[in-house]
């Protein structure tokens, strides 16, 4: 079972990596079309949750237990996510409605994860 779940976090994961690197190619070879705007930013955050999934599913010995990786694997995300969204806004100027309110949400909720994880860190210290 293990192997099979790494397995597939590895191909989750190499597959996010390649949304977020170059979702063009990603998106012709799955679906025969090409993107462009809007589409390669929504794939790239795709990428990231990928990312985020495959961090998530990957074994974790007993010890370590299942609330850790999923804390890691969302304050992966949120981070990215953050950062990405920001970096379109300011760098591309694609701003929506619900740009920087989804910015700031990301960055509330990435500090809050990563307090959880600290949190977490000193208990399991202990």
């Amino acid at each position: 079972m293990k192997k099979l779940l790494a397995l597939a976090a590895v191909g989750e994961g190499a597959m996010g990596l390649l949304l977020l690197v170059y979702p063009p190619i990603v998106v012709w070879l799955l679906f025969g079309v090409g993107i462009s705007g809007a589409g390669i930013v929504m794939s790239r955050v795709a990428g990231i949750s990928l990312i985020a999934l495959g961090l998530a599913c990957w074994p974790a010995s007993e010890a370590s237990g299942g609330i850790s990786r999923a804390l890691r694997a969302m304050l992966c995300y949120s981070l990215l996510a953050t950062l990405y969204l920001a970096y379109v806004g300011f760098i591309y100027g694609l701003i929506g409605i619900l740009l920087w309110p989804a910015v700031v949400v990301h960055v509330i909720l990435t500090i809050l994860l990563a307090w959880a994880a600290l949190v977490l860190r000193k208990n399991v210290e202990r």
